[in-house]
């Protein structure tokens, strides 16, 4: 780890595919947030660098910023099948945050995953820099967001086609 990032990583009980496929869908991010903040999306499962799908985020959760409901565009930025995934977001706000997201998957010789969790604020447009708002979030909610992608791949998802 480093001053502007964070990593976490966990066993997870499910192949790096199997736990891909819920970092792909618009519906995992939501179903995995431990944040409180990711309230629902909309959008198609993403399957390369430069999708993108909306969410719908709630502020509140965290009450630290009075910003209500507002909506966020998620932009993939790297795209490695089964082994990375990573992200940025841009919504409202002006400039954009510039922060990253992601995971790193790697097979274990058990049959799971060692899934790592990352969250980069290291080229944060300066405007927010000097804001000193960053980290957003803390290290407690990528090591409880990791538990719950556990438990969520464990109990059967991603959710059958409807």
């Amino acid at each position: 780890m480093s001053e502007e990032r964070m990593e976490v990583s966990r066993p997870i009980t499910a192949t790096p595919t199997e736990v891909f496929a819920v970092l792909c869908d618009p519906q995992g991010h939501v179903a995995i947030d431990s944040s409180g903040m990711l309230q629902s999306a909309d959008g198609e499962v993403v399957t390369a660098a430069g999708d993108s799908f909306v969410v719908h985020m709630d502020r509140e959760a965290l009450n630290d910023y009075p910003l209500g409901r507002y909506d966020v565009t998620v932009i993939i930025r790297d795209f490695e099948r089964d082994r990375l995934i990573s992200w940025t977001i841009e919504g409202a706000i002006k400039p954009p945050l510039g922060h990253v997201y992601g995971y790193r998957l790697e097979p274990t010789d058990d049959g799971g995953t060692l899934a790592t969790s990352f969250y980069d604020w290291s080229d944060i447009d300066e405007t927010w820099r000097e804001a000193g708002i960053f980290p957003v979030l803390q290290e407690g909610a990528l090591r409880a967001t990791l538990g719950i992608l556990d438990r969520t791949v464990r109990r059967g998802y991603p959710r059958p086609a409807e």
